[in-house]
């Protein structure tokens, strides 16, 4: 393993390992509520390391959802990593084996991937391990750390931390909305869709998973006919 390398690699995370920890604690918090340990909600982040996999997957699990409703919901919500995957792949250096390429796969986060891709040098293991390793610890400390403040905290004190949650989710989606009209649409579809699931009685019986099931997939395939992307050359 290259020093250098990895040294890089481990200061162009530390930005990502500060944001992870705030992120992840709300998780701890939400995690303690639903009734999961610290332990448990620290192994959830260290083997998942995805945030709106987890929130989702919690969410499922609170509500007491199958198996398949959870295997369906994380593929739909983790299938960009795949093509993130593919698109990394090339920018690897010959020498990554393939099981290190496993390695580097496991934590191939939103983040470290723009940061990843963004480097002006051929991507080695060395380096991507420093990148990605005080994610992982940011990550998984940071539930821990909110799954412990969560059990000793009033309920009152709690319940308003557990806020901070549903403020990242309107953190992420309300810029995008701001700039791009078509973000706005389909997330106000997806918002009414949800409400119809909920509120119309003639879909009482389909539970919370499958309900984010078929908001996502609705407003997105909505969303790809309605609003194409472009492709190099102006063909659609």
């Amino acid at each position: 393993m290259k020093r250098q390398d990895f040294q890089y690699g481990l200061r162009d995370g530390v930005p990502i390992a500060l944001g992870y920890f705030s992120v992840s604690f709300s998780f701890g918090i939400m995690a303690l509520k639903g009734g999961l340990s610290v332990l448990q909600a620290a192994i959830t982040s260290l083997t998942n390391m995805t945030s709106a996999g987890q929130f989702a997957g919690l969410q499922i699990i609170i509500a007491g959802g199958t198996l398949l409703e959870m295997a369906a919901t994380q593929l739909i919500i983790n299938l960009r990593y795949a093509l993130m995957s593919l698109s990394l792949s090339q920018k690897l250096s010959g020498n990554v084996t393939l099981w290190q390429r496993f390695i580097i796969a496991f934590a191939n986060t939103d983040e470290i991937f723009a940061v990843a891709m963004s480097h002006n040098r051929e991507l080695t293991f060395s380096y991507m391990v420093g990148l990605q390793i005080l994610p992982i610890i940011g990550w998984t400390s940071g539930t821990a750390c909110g799954a412990v403040a969560g059990s000793m905290l009033p309920a009152a004190i709690n319940s308003a931390l557990s806020v901070a949650l549903y403020g990242m989710f309107l953190a992420v989606v309300i810029p995008a909305a701001k700039k791009t009209r078509p973000v706005l649409l389909m997330v106000l579809l997806a918002a009414a869709i949800s409400c119809i699931l909920y509120y119309v009685p003639l879909f009482q019986g389909i539970s919370a998973g499958m309900s984010i099931i078929i908001c996502t997939v609705a407003a997105s395939v909505v969303g790809a006919i309605v609003f194409p992307v472009k492709e190099e050359g102006g063909a659609k």
